[in-house]
């Protein structure tokens, strides 16, 4: 059973930086595919980044490129997500994925991370 657990989410400044962390268990971590999605209040989750197995073929969304890092260390089996100059906009729940195969979806319960002065 997969299991992926997120860390590192919460007050910070506008300006600030954090670093999230995700890490799985229960499957082999180069497996997954992985990514971050956050959900703000009265909003629909939406991808904030992704990135490939082995490290590769990472995307991000517009409203954090530049300023966010995804990364993955496989040997650790954790997803990384490292958040730049943060806004208030970027306020939100913040959830790794992990999708195997291309289709079986693995969620972790989230953190929260809050922008504010």
């Amino acid at each position: 059973q997969v299991q992926l657990v997120e860390s590192g989410g919460g007050l910070v400044q506008p300006g600030g930086s954090l670093r999230l962390s995700c890490a799985a268990s229960g499957f082999t971590f180069s497996r997954l595919a992985m990514s971050w999605h956050r959900q703000a209040p009265g909003k629909e989750r939406e991808l904030v980044a992704r990135i490939g197995n082995f490290g590769g073929s990472i995307d991000y969304a517009d409203s954090v490129k530049g300023r966010f890092t995804i990364s993955r260390d496989n040997a650790k089996n954790t997803l990384y997500l490292k958040m730049n100059s943060l806004k208030p906009e970027d306020t939100a729940v913040y959830y790794c994925q992990g999708v195997s195969q291309g289709r079986y979806e693995y969620w972790g319960q989230g953190t929260q991370v809050t922008v504010s002065s």
